[in-house]
């Protein structure tokens, strides 16, 4: 199976569903919001400045982007039609901001029209990044910033027992949902190879430990054991039991690391 956010369009409306409410309740976590918090504070955002996010899907981090930019424009760019219809429908109060379809690699702006560019959670699901990269180059201003946020998801886990199923689970969604999960390692050469100067790198760790916020690890990777007739609906069932249970006892223990890029093009 290949990942499925390179086509979200494709998986269809129950999964668009399902993950913008999963990217919704991830954006409210503390550590996330911590993460985006620190990140913006490294922006300008000068009077008729646009600020742009790659890849916002259901526009979770785009409206954050909105508050703290506000009233300068800010626009959320995404391919996927379903996950622009439900980041027009839950962008609320937000006046500043627009959602648009368009992929990061042919953005319908002018050559350096955008002030600061952000790609929350993108370089991990392309096959190649530098064509993004490129056209990141080509709107983004001199002077103007770029912002890669991305998970390790080489390093993430479920599991707190020797052979834990909710752990395979969680490998199991990194083979099937992550195109490169070792995206993070290369995010510095990228950069400076596309002509971006990097500011600042660094990492922040993220426990999952009494909330739904990978649940869909293992709700989806059952759905697709289950549509290539690898386990029953009775293990789904349980797994995703088992997890709930966890995380009602406390008991529940998910790990990720995120690494923030910033840098600015000369």
């Amino acid at each position: 199976m290949s990942d499925p956010f390179q086509d979200v369009d494709a998986a269809g409306a129950e999964f668009i569903s399902a993950f913008a409410d999963s990217m919704d309740e991830r954006q409210s976590d503390p550590i996330m919001e911590k993460i985006v918090s620190r990140y913006l504070g490294k922006l300008e955002f000068a009077e008729g400045s646009l600020t742009i996010e790659v890849g916002c899907g259901a526009g979770a981090v785009t409206r954050r982007v909105a508050e703290k930019a506000n009233p300068e424009r800010v626009i959320g760019f995404e391919p996927s039609v379903g996950f622009v219809q439900e980041a027009r429908t839950r962008v609320s109060d937000h006046e500043n901001v627009e959602f648009e379809v368009a992929a990061g690699a042919s953005l319908p702006l002018e050559d350096g029209s955008v002030d600061n560019l952000i790609m929350h959670t993108v370089l991990t699901h392309v096959e190649d990044p530098v064509p993004l990269l490129t056209e990141a180059v080509r709107v983004i201003k001199s002077g103007g910033r770029l912002i890669l946020c991305d998970a390790d998801f080489s390093k993430a886990s479920l599991g707190n027992l020797p052979n834990d199923p909710l752990d395979a689970c969680a490998k199991i969604f990194v083979k099937e949902f992550v195109t490169d999960p070792y995206a993070v390692a290369k995010l510095k050469k990228l950069a400076s190879d596309a002509g971006f100067k990097v500011e600042d790198f660094n990492f922040q760790s993220r426990s999952v430990l009494d909330n739904d916020q990978m649940l869909p690890w293992v709700e989806e990777t059952g759905k697709v054991l289950m549509k290539r007739g690898e386990i029953g609906g009775e293990l789904h069932n349980g797994l995703v039991a088992e997890y709930r249970r966890r995380a009602k006892e406390g008991t529940l223990y998910g790990y990720q690391v995120f690494a923030t890029l910033i840098a600015r093009r000369p």
